[in-house]
């Protein structure tokens, strides 16, 4: 009998689980000189102080016209709220007017640029919130949002403010020919996650530039993925080739997919990364 009430339990248990609702993201104005930066935050319940991520979206863009957050991106948020941290998804092309910047030749929000101010202001804002962790704002991005982590980093680009800076920062699959040639080196301790088989972006350039930063600054790693592409830490999403492909919030060239061994250490990867 009293195997038969614990299984059903349990049982509930797990049903409780299973039904409990999605968290909900909260739409938040963050002020920019000129104009509004839309951004959705996924916060834990109380009243802090929690340490918070800000994630940064690829050029496909945050969310679409039917959900405020990509699946992708509403993946690693829920899983980062469930570690208790806040997390806060800035929409760097949605609050200019704008859609996917993949395939677009003539970009008007650079990563270098319009995307670094993002960042800026994503972490002045957060410097006034009471339920934040003041010593401990990190950085996630993908792809374009990565390379504008990149850039937003290094030490040219610190705050001027009393605030504290970044704890972390961890940037997937960037785009690193431009900071390898720069003499890329960073003020925070980031970590740079590629597949070895990536040919959307380039693994040999993020491994020039990491290893380049060395010698410049102890701050900086990156792990390299056998076998993985381009977004390899994205859900069920079978291996193919992007080249054919009409959708303008995928890349040009090369090819996506997910490793579900690299998502899964990247996982731990992020985990242990931002828990230093």
């Amino acid at each position: 009998m009293r195997a038969l009430t614990s299984a059903l339990f349990l049982a509930l248990l797990m049903s409780a689980a299973q039904a409990a609702p999605a968290p909900v993201p909260q739409a938040v104005e963050i002020p920019l000189s000129s104009g509004v930066l839309h951004a959705q935050l996924f916060k834990p319940e109380g009243e802090g102080p929690f340490p918070t991520v800000i994630a940064l979206h690829g050029c496909g863009g945050l969310g679409s016209h039917s959900d405020s957050v990509q699946p992708r991106y509403r993946d690693w948020a829920e899983r980062l709220l469930k570690a208790g941290n806040a997390v806060l998804l800035p929409d760097s092309y949605g609050s200019r007017e704008l859609g996917p910047q993949c395939r677009v030749k003539d970009i008007h929000v650079k990563a270098r640029r319009e995307r670094v101010t993002d960042i800026a202001a994503s972490r002045a804002w957060l410097m006034k919130q009471s339920w934040v962790a003041r010593d401990r704002v990190s950085l996630i991005g993908w792809a374009n949002g990565a390379s504008a982590l990149l850039w937003a980093v290094r030490p040219q680009a610190a705050a001027r403010d009393a605030g504290p800076d970044f704890r972390a920062a961890i940037a997937f699959y960037p785009d690193c020919r431009i900071s390898a040639g720069l003499g890329w080196s960073t003020r925070v301790p980031t970590l740079v996650l590629i597949g070895a088989n990536d040919d959307v972006s380039s693994p040999p350039a993020c491994r020039q530039m990491v290893d380049g930063a060395h010698g410049r600054s102890a701050l900086a790693r990156i792990v390299v993925y056998p076998g993985a592409y381009h977004d390899f830490d994205r859900a069920n999403t079978p291996l193919h080739a992007v080249s054919a492909s009409p959708d303008a919030a995928v890349p040009e060239h090369g090819h996506l997919g997910t490793d579900s061994a690299a998502r899964a250490e990247s996982q731990k990867e992020v985990a242990e990364w931002l828990a230093r």
